[in-house]
């Protein structure tokens, strides 16, 4: 069985644009997810822009404001989670399937207001996964593109559970010296067992700490491995792995 690989990029940085052209030249397929302010600081790309990168890739709710919903009230979460969409869809000017947990933190009830907003599906940032998890409103990845020490693999590891799930990518990012090394032994290993290998980036990170030759070449290694009918949105990934 061959690798299926798919991509998220979150939270709406103007980089993404930069990000969309490395993706397209390689020929791969990602998803972003957008809010339409980011309480952090970040800037957000304008609607002309969010326009102009679902021409070519799918796009995906973050919230209005990028918040993370169990610090909020239900109803302010529920105002974050219903109208993020209806704005973001305003902007597109059509449907918005997706949506994506800001910080990857929610709880039983967010889950259940983002089925009722209408998203199709929900992204987490549970990692060292090689699935399209058992639920697609807790689907998670399996890496973030980031210089991340093993410690921070290892307490996502503890916090997200599904621990026999996820030992195998344990095991392959703690038998790796460098965190590209990481990168790569997390692909292989799903290329070898023929599974998902779904990575997510966070573009004014790759500016920040300026991975963005480590990022080309990793994506032309992964162009060279995924065959083009196997480069999958989140949405499509979705759909094959859940019926309903």
């Amino acid at each position: 069985m061959p690798i299926t690989f798919t991509c998220s990029v979150d939270d709406g940085h103007p980089s993404d644009l930069k990000m969309a052209g490395l993706l397209h030249r390689h020929g791969l397929q990602a998803t972003f997810f957008i809010p339409i302010k980011n309480q952090e600081g970040y800037p957000v790309m304008s609607p002309s822009q969010i326009r102009l990168l679902s021409q070519d890739f799918e796009i995906g709710s973050h919230t209005i404001d990028h918040c993370y919903l169990p610090s909020l009230s239900l109803a302010q979460a529920r105002y974050q989670v219903f109208e993020g969409k209806q704005k973001l869809e305003d902007i597109l000017g059509k449907t918005v399937s997706g949506f994506c947990y800001p910080g990857g933190r929610f709880h039983k009830t967010h889950i259940d207001m983002v089925k009722r907003a209408g998203f199709h599906y929900a992204r987490t940032t549970t990692n060292l996964s090689f699935s399209a998890g058992t639920n697609r409103f807790e689907i998670p990845t399996t890496c973030q593109f980031f210089p991340h020490q093993k410690a921070v693999y290892v307490r996502n590891f503890i916090r997200a559970m599904h621990w026999s799930e996820r030992q195998a990518g344990l095991r392959t990012v703690l038998g790796q010296d460098s965190w590209i090394k990481r990168m790569y032994a997390l692909f292989e290993h799903a290329h070898q067992n023929g599974s998902i290998f779904h990575m997510w980036v966070h573009s004014h990170n790759i500016d920040d700490f300026n991975l963005w030759p480590e990022l080309d070449a990793f994506l032309g290694h992964v162009a060279a491995n995924v065959e083009p009918d196997q480069s999958v949105t989140n949405g499509q990934l979705a759909s094959r792995f859940f019926s309903h």
